[in-house]
């Protein structure tokens, strides 16, 4: 939790935080947007630069096109107009990371505009408008070594530099930090399934600053914003955003004013620090880049970038409840990667019973994998193998005992489904009627009690005899012949 100011809950109510989130998309191409350079993540320090991107005089940057496509198609999923004619610009700073002392960025005539996402918090649905998505290069990155101490050392790596970023900028709709937390998930939700971009947080593919200001419940004017830089964790976005939302009012209330100012958040601590007064537009001095044509995305080559968008998260949560009986959580959880919801539907085309495959999916599979710390791609058992296993206990050939037991020894050898369950003799639930009513008939009798609770209506009882009988044939009866069974004797 975040160590926050003490201010009352009658002050919170008093004041409407207003937030706003620049998110920083990390495009998956191969090049660099104006080079050949890798953007390979992980190489030895400044191994992967050259004149264009260290800014050496006389080179010329030559733009990227896959970028180009990756930024439409992440805009067109974020219900974007893109602009047929884009330019970039120069953005001018001093920092040690920026070789050229300017970044080639777009600024009022970006690559798209006016799109939304919508949150659904706790059952409400809200539409949080999206600004802008523009192209722009990143900068380098500075590396601290022995901070604070007074003699450590700082080096720069610029294999960094020149990689292409999606710069996706909301409107300041939203009014709460779990509103800002939702909406982060949903908009790296929905980057995942187009598959521009890998959203590693841990290696800076996906980065969030975010702006906060409060005002009066009732004030139309904005306060005054400050910009979080560079949050690492959604958690920690949303911790930030409770911290500064009690300082800001802490500072009115005392009498004080707030300074527009860029602000680090230290997670240890919970605490947010200024670093250096916030920027204008205007401090940039932002001029159009005189190496760079204007960027032309016509209607052809938009018509070809948009048929290849993908069906996206919540409409296809939509159709599989339609198509396989599922239920909104089911889809939900099922829909979370696209790598999932491509399994789930291939196995669950071909199953008896496509909802019990969900289920399964969720209550077996990845109950295990989360346990074990794996990914689905590590899975021991495919999604066939959830199928084929789905569709046994469907048939009564095997009880969920059973399946479970299974599940158990695919973990433990690391072997599918079908696999184990040929080694183990592919068993099967017993059928054998007359063991199962001698079994019923000594419960009966042992248990007198919940005989009557049963035949004086309360029915679920049947229940309890249902688990006795199971448990005394080692989940080797098939339940459905269980329940008959027993409540013909019970009946009787």
């Amino acid at each position: 939790m975040a160590t926050t100011p003490a201010v009352s809950e009658d002050l919170l109510a008093k004041y409407e935080p207003v937030i706003g989130l620049e998110v920083h998309v990390q495009l998956l191409t191969a090049s660099k947007i104006f080079c050949s350079c890798s953007t390979r993540f992980g190489d030895p320090p400044n191994t992967n630069v050259c004149p264009v991107c260290l800014g050496l005089p006389g080179a010329l940057p030559v733009l990227n096109r896959k970028a180009v496509e990756f930024a439409a198609l992440a805009a067109m999923a974020l219900e974007c107009r893109i602009n047929e004619v884009s330019i970039f610009a120069r953005k001018n700073y001093f920092y040690p990371d920026l070789p050229k002392g300017y970044q080639i960025s777009q600024y009022d005539k970006p690559l798209a505009e006016f799109g939304f996402i919508e949150i659904d918090l706790n059952g409400s649905k809200k539409k949080i408008g999206i600004t802008r998505l523009h192209l722009e290069e990143d900068a380098g990155k500075s590396l601290h070594e022995g901070f604070p101490d007074a003699a450590h050392k700082t080096a720069i790596d610029l294999n960094r530099t020149g990689v292409p970023l999606a710069e996706i900028v909301s409107e300041p709709d939203m009014r709460s930090p779990e509103e800002a937390y939702e909406y982060l998930t949903r908009l790296k939700e929905i980057i995942l399934y187009t598959g521009v971009s890998d959203c590693n947080m841990e290696e800076g593919s996906l980065r969030c600053d975010a702006n906060i200001s409060v005002r009066p419940r009732g004030q139309k004017e904005f306060g005054t914003k400050t910009e979080i830089k560079n949050v690492n964790s959604f958690r920690f976005v949303k911790q930030a955003l409770e911290y500064e939302i009690e300082r800001h009012i802490e500072v009115l209330e005392s009498g004080g004013k707030i300074t527009q100012e860029s602000r680090l958040y230290n997670a240890h601590e919970g605490k947010t620090y200024g670093m250096r007064s916030k920027e204008q537009a205007h401090d940039y001095r932002y001029f159009p880049e005189p190496d760079l044509l204007p960027l032309v995305v016509d209607e052809k080559w938009q018509a070809a970038i948009r048929a290849g968008l993908p069906e996206l998260p919540e409409a296809r949560r939509q159709r599989m409840m339609k198509d396989y009986g599922i239920t909104a959580g089911d889809a939900h959880t099922l829909t979370l990667t696209r790598a999932l919801a491509d399994q789930f539907e291939s196995a669950a085309r071909t199953a008896k019973n496509p909802k019990r495959v969900a289920n399964l999916v969720q209550s077996e599979l990845l109950g295990r994998l989360k346990a074990q710390g794996l990914e689905l791609e590590r899975s021991p058992i495919s999604m066939a193998g959830v199928t084929a296993s789905a569709d046994l206990v469907e048939s009564g050939a095997i009880s969920g005992k059973m399946l479970k037991d299974f599940y158990d020894l695919c973990f433990e050898r690391n072997q599918d489904f079908p696999a184990v369950y040929e080694e183990q003799g592919r068993p099967e639930q017993s059928r054998d009627t007359s063991a199962l009513e001698k079994l019923a008939d000594e419960l009966i009798a042992a248990n007198p009690k919940q005989v009557e609770q049963y035949r004086a209506g309360k029915k679920t009882m049947i229940g309890f005899f249902v688990g006795q009988v199971m448990k005394a044939s080692k989940g080797q009866a098939n339940p459905q012949l269980v329940n008959e069974v027993l409540t013909k004797k019970l009946e009787g």
